[in-house]
């Protein structure tokens, strides 16, 4: 795992601001610690830049940016490609001659048999970029679900990318101006989604996609979705879908333990790590490191399951309990570290396991992507069952819905559900991932950026549109799959973790996986509205122990309301003073002051409200004001 950025003056040819693209580097140096490399040519205006956390072949040979024999073609490649070796023969048996071990060298020679269309052949994760000089090209592509990150600056004369916004940002000629509607989708769903960011001119790059630029313009283009996958193959008996299932996830470990560095596994006691450390323990001849985080207050404690799988699996196990008193020095360090604002608290913990992780392994195997692929929110059940409240009688629902959002207390759960069942089905899934629904969103606002809030965010709505052939549990986990998984969950994995130089690979995220689990028929990934991950269970019954498989899904959350009402209220109200948020003018401070005084109240499950707000303007801090 790495850093990648770059400099293509393509419009005046001019050579890169060799200090520009040194400082772009060295701001992402924690992503690869071990080793750093510029490539300049000065005739073309491009400039590349790397840091190296080194895996695969430690050996210089490794060193980056790297080119192919005749230096006509040069890459920097953030990831790991699983299927190296398996493209290799081919490659030397067309010519090519190999100076490395590495996976990265086998995608240069690649490009040059396949083109852009060669990324559809590699099995792993990446963020990467290709100079053809022949061709006068620049390719940039990412792994088909967003595991790494790629941002991207193109005024009309260059184009600057970078694995992180903050390498960009070391150029002070990029605008810095907050982009309202992805504010406003930023306080609906903790995150700004793909292409857009925070910042109005500054792109990402899709999951799935590669953009093309030759000079005169720049084309996207998706070479993979999870959408087609999505056929439920009925004529398969249950016996045969779990055999399929443990064999596909045994080869998916089986390739993510390839590795030159010591190697180990992020265990929370939930299923999905939980079956990881289970392959990695038949698969290794000697014990596997685990890595769990805990907290005091036991509601959010899931230490115990971690245990038992440890002790299960006989694994050399380590914990670490997470402490509030530290998050006023923690908080502002971490939302630099994300780049943009980022409203999901369990970037917290997740920072921790990566931090005591990264103590004794340079990689871990992490069981994310398994409640996507498989239905295990609870929230699946809950938006299957709106679906059956429509039976009831509908003069009951004119009347009475109506009433229960108008009379109920606006932090109170109950309000929200009655304004969600009073959308169209195809809109209530995106409705209930909100933080801040649009009429609190809009309470928050200052007024010039309020007029972005939308009732149901735009950026799910075109996913659920997209999936609108499938059934219903099919689209809205196809929603997740091209959301908040890539949105929320992999950019939490990959900043905490790269903050640490720790690589995190996740099995259940191979495509082959999640395309197998897609032609699943529904009934079996979600069985009576109630029994998420059915068929993943019964697969792994025998495997591990009963009380893991037994027991109610946990969400990876924090005692967020107790931390920011009763052990560091200070920091709080300091961050978020009327003096501050008025001088800022990004949100109303009467909203604010209305947050601090209703959402941290114990009826209120809506305290994640003023998290997000508490993290928009730390980040505003470390972005806006140096």
């Amino acid at each position: 795992m790495c850093g990648i950025c770059g400099i293509w003056n393509y419009r005046t040819g001019e050579p890169v601001d060799r200090d520009l693209l040194r400082a772009m580097t060295e701001s992402i140096a924690h992503r690869g610690p071990d080793d750093d490399g510029l490539y300049f040519d000065d005739a073309a205006g491009i400039g590349l830049g790397f840091r190296r956390l080194s895996i695969i072949d430690l050996s210089p040979a490794g060193h980056q940016p790297m080119s192919n024999e005749d230096g006509s073609v040069w890459t920097v490649f953030n990831g790991e490609i699983y299927n190296f070796l398996e493209l290799r023969p081919a490659l030397e048996a067309r010519g090519h001659v190999f100076r490395s071990r590495t996976d990265t060298e086998v995608i240069l020679h690649h490009y040059e048999e396949r083109g852009a269309e060669a990324f559809a052949d590699l099995w792993g994760m990446f963020g990467l970029a290709i100079w053809d000089a022949r061709e006068r090209r620049l390719t940039l592509a990412r792994d088909r679900v967003g595991k790494k990150p790629l941002y991207i600056y193109d005024d009309g004369e260059r184009i600057l990318f970078a694995s992180e916004l903050k390498a960009i940002l070391r150029d002070r000629s990029v605008p810095r101006e907050v982009d309202s509607s992805a504010l406003a989708e930023y306080l609906a769903l903790g995150y700004v989604g793909s292409p857009r960011t925070i910042l109005r001119g500054v792109t990402k790059l899709e999951p799935g996609h590669t953009l093309v630029h030759d000079g005169r313009r720049a084309v996207r283009r998706r070479y993979w979705d999870w959408l087609p996958a999505f056929e439920a193959d009925e004529r398969v008996s249950e016996d045969e879908w779990c055999d399929r299932l443990r064999h596909t996830l045994r080869e998916a470990v089986r390739a993510r333990m390839i590795s030159d560095v010591p190697l180990g596994a992020f265990l929370s006691g939930g299923v999905d790590s939980s079956a990881v450390v289970a392959m990695m323990a038949e698969l290794s001849d000697r014990p596997v490191k685990t890595f769990s985080i805990g907290f005091a207050d036991q509601a959010f404690n899931e230490l115990p399951y971690a245990r038992e799988v440890a002790r299960h699996f006989g694994t050399d196990h380590h914990e670490y309990i997470v402490e509030p008193e530290s998050l006023s020095d923690l908080l502002p360090r971490l939302v630099y570290q994300m780049d943009e604002p980022f409203g999901d608290s369990s970037a917290v913990p997740t920072s921790y396991v990566a931090k005591i992780a990264r103590q004794q392994v340079t990689v871990c195997l992490s069981g994310d992507g398994g409640d996507e692929a498989l239905a295990g929110y609870p929230r699946y059940y809950r938006a299957l069952l709106s679906l059956e409240l429509d039976r009831v009688p509908s003069i009951v629902r004119r009347v009475g819905l109506p009433l229960m959002a108008a009379l109920l207390p606006k932090h109170l759960w109950w309000h929200w559900l009655a304004h969600r069942q009073l959308l169209p089905p195809d809109a209530r899934y995106a409705y209930g991932m909100q933080t801040f629904f649009g009429g609190q969103a809009a309470a928050v606002l200052a007024p010039e950026h309020s007029r972005c809030v939308e009732t149901v965010p735009p950026f799910l709505m075109r996913a659920q549109r997209r999936a609108a052939g499938l059934d219903y549990l099919s689209q809205i986990q196809y929603v997740d799959g091209v959301s908040y998984l890539p949105e929320d969950i992999l950019v939490k994995v990959d900043r905490t973790s790269m903050w640490h130089a720790l690589e995190v690979r996740s099995p259940l995220l191979d495509h082959r996986f999640l395309e197998l689990a897609a032609r699943i028929p529904a009934r079996l990934r979600l069985r009576g509205m109630r029994e998420g991950k059915y068929i993943f269970k019964r697969a792994m019954r025998g495997l591990l122990p009963d009380v893991v498989l037994d027991r109610p899904k946990q969400g990876f959350g924090i005692p967020g309301r107790r931390w920011l009402k009763d052990d560091v209220p200070a920091f709080v109200h300091d961050v978020l003073s009327e003096r501050r948020v008025r001088e800022r003018g990004l949100l109303r401070p009467e909203g604010v002051a209305e947050l601090l005084r209703t959402r941290l109240r114990p009826e209120s499950t809506l305290w994640p409200q003023v998290w997000s707000v508490l993290v928009l303007e730390l980040w505003c801090q470390a972005y806006l004001d140096t």
